[in-house]
């Protein structure tokens, strides 16, 4: 759901269950899907979850199905890359293309960027959260930050439940998670003032 875009999925590389898809263009012409099916073996050999779309539909139709499951790389094969020995890499994450030579490194090209993939989408993301999370003091802050702001509220809490379910009642934020290994902002609950003993994370269900 973090990583995820109005085309559908976007799947981080390390836990994709299928990493690439090769969609083979004109699939129908002669050597088209014996080249397909001769990469998906020696990337498979080298460890990558590959799988072959070889259904009788349009380039384009399997194109929008594979971003919509969130596959992380697509690859394009047709006759002409084949005379041109190449063949078209696309990132989800990004929508970037690539032509790059079908030779003995492709496999560990494709590895190299699958990684490179992760730590982007990792990046983005917890750039994204950083960017969404408002640390406050007081309750008055709290209940502008998120008429205002939104996203995550990080504030002290004292533990009593009748607190946690009052800023609920009265600002429809509840807790996320807690996060007592970091250091306190402060030392009082921001709801009842009372010595705090939890930093917790507050936001709204939408």
């Amino acid at each position: 759901m973090v990583h995820g875009d109005d085309n559908g999925l976007v799947l981080p590389p390390r836990v994709a269950p299928i990493q690439l898809m090769i969609i083979p263009i004109q699939q129908k012409k002669p050597g088209v899907l014996e080249k397909a099916e001769a990469i998906m073996a020696d990337l498979k050999a080298q460890g990558i979850r590959v799988k072959l779309d070889d259904a009788d539909k349009s380039p384009g139709w399997k194109f929008s199905e594979q971003e919509m499951r969130g596959i992380p790389l697509r690859l394009e094969i047709g006759p002409k890359d084949i005379e041109n020995n190449q063949c078209v890499l696309v990132k989800r994450n990004d929508g970037t293309k690539m032509t790059v030579a079908i030779d003995e490194n492709l496999g560990k090209m494709v590895s190299e960027l699958l990684e490179q993939m992760h730590e982007e989408m990792l990046l983005k993301a917890t750039q994204h959260r950083d960017a969404s999370t408002h640390e406050v003091k007081t309750y008055e802050e709290f209940k502008e930050t998120l008429e205002k702001k939104g996203g995550y509220i990080k504030a002290m809490w004292c533990g009593d439940p009748e607190c946690e379910a009052k800023i609920k009642e009265e600002t429809g934020a509840t807790t996320r998670c807690m996060k007592d290994e970091l250091t306190p902002h402060s030392d009082t609950c921001v709801y009842c003032g009372k010595k705090a003993k939890h930093i917790v994370y507050f936001a709204k269900a939408y």
